[in-house]
């Protein structure tokens, strides 16, 4: 399993990711989950990743070929729009399934997949889009300021609780990492190392990326002091309702 965040601000974007695929007894595999491709001064898309590995690896691979074919059904330095940009993803989707889609469904393996695609085209405004495993896609609009892939429903409260427009990307970067603790405390199948990118909009560059390991200082102090918070706050509220038990 896997679990992916990209959260959409006025300020700009933050996405993050896991980078577990496999939880076995004996076996821990991990692989990278979150892919950026940009022309600095011109565009910035990041990609992040759920599903079936060979379909997202296959998906990554198409969209990596298509680079600087100048097609813009295709390409994604070739598009002019981040519509054009959710619908190359969607197209290399498509490609995949009808390549390889059959062939597993014979063997009984799953073969879904969704991605969350962030970026900005020059002189078009920062969106956020999540394409589903047919190839279409929904965008992060109006009220909807977030979207999450994989195993969503560990980290869905306090983004919920916190996530908002006007919030700085420190804060929705700090809350997605609780979300992500909260997800990989009660799922092994989510797990560290974790991909975090920070993207200010209209820098139209690379933006901050770090990888967060099981050690490292900030991600213990989110699980210390999270964990620590909620303790604290269980027992400061009222214990005695007046009911006669």
């Amino acid at each position: 399993m896997t679990y992916c965040i990209g959260v959409l601000l006025d300020e700009g974007v933050v996405l993050a990711s896991d980078s577990r695929t496999n939880a076995g007894i004996d076996r821990v595999s991990t692989f990278r989950k979150m892919f950026s491709y940009d022309k600095p001064g011109e565009r910035f898309f990041t990609l992040l990743t759920a599903g079936n590995l060979s379909l997202t690896q296959g998906v990554v691979s198409r969209i990596g070929e298509w680079l600087n074919t100048e097609d813009p059904e295709r390409d994604l330095f070739a598009v002019n729009s981040m519509f054009s940009a959710a619908r190359v993803v969607g197209a290399a989707l498509r490609e995949v399934h009808s390549t390889d889609a059959g062939y597993l469904q014979q063997h009984d393996i799953d073969f879904t997949a969704s991605f969350i695609l962030a970026g900005q085209v020059k002189g078009g405004q920062l969106r956020l889009f999540m394409i589903y495993d047919a190839g279409n896609f929904i965008e992060a609009m109006g009220d909807t300021t977030y979207f999450q892939i994989g195993e969503v429903k560990y980290g869905k409260p306090i983004l919920d609780r916190i996530i908002r427009r006007d919030i700085s990307l420190g804060d929705a970067a700090k809350c997605a990492l609780i979300s992500f603790d909260s997800t990989m405390r009660s799922n092994v199948s989510v797990g560290p190392p974790l991909d975090l990118m920070i993207y200010r909009r209209d820098s139209l560059k690379p933006g901050f990326t770090i990888r967060l390991e099981d050690d490292d200082p900030y991600l213990q102090a989110i699980r210390d002091g999270w964990g620590g918070a909620i303790y604290k706050a269980f027992h400061d509220i009222s214990h005695d309702p007046g009911w006669k038990i």
